[in-house]
């Protein structure tokens, strides 16, 4: 299974190497000399072209990777904006209990926490506060910021995740207390 795990940059120096916008939460072990990764083909979506890491190093707070396959600058530059896809096993789980990956919660059902429908979950967004959880329900979409204090839990094999019904969190006069 492909995920997202970062966005190419701009390149840094004359030699190739290039910066990413970290897009996993385990840069260390997707990142490690030696894994293939893949340039996301903006047309179709699929795998474009494979870049092996050399190596990566912090530059302030950015992470500048180097690959095998780019060289100079110019090569570095002509990927700039596209996505890395890593490929990650369908049944991989991240190492806490209470993380999980985008795959896991998409399409989970929405519950409040006394019990009440609300949806599915169709997208996780990731924002520099918080995630959200975007929560399609019939009739509109809701946006619930994906933190303890209103998501208390994630149950992958019930599939469902319940959700605390605050005051206009859903949006929902009937579910108001």
């Amino acid at each position: 299974m492909d995920v997202v795990i970062g966005r190419l940059g701009r390149a840094h120096g004359i030699r190739g190497e290039v910066s990413v916008e970290v897009r996993t939460d385990e840069p260390d072990l997707r990142f490690a000399a030696g894994s293939v990764l893949w340039v996301r083909d903006p047309a179709g979506g699929g795998r474009a072209s494979r870049l092996t890491v050399q190596g990566t190093r912090l530059h302030g707070k950015r992470l500048l990777v180097t690959f095998a396959e780019l060289s100079s600058r110019t090569e570095a530059e002509s990927i700039r904006g596209a996505e890395l896809v890593g490929e990650v096993h369908a049944d991989t789980s991240p190492p806490s209990a209470d993380e999980f990956y985008d795959r896991q919660l998409v399409g989970l059902a929405v519950q409040t926490t006394d019990g009440r429908s609300i949806g599915v979950v169709s997208q996780v967004q990731h924002l520099p506060a918080q995630d959200l959880l975007v929560v399609q329900a019939p009739d509109r979409t809701h946006l619930v910021p994906f933190v303890a204090a209103l998501v208390p839990d994630v149950d992958l094999a019930a599939g469902t995740v319940l959700v605390e019904a605050v005051p206009g969190l859903l949006d929902d006069p009937d579910l108001r207390a």
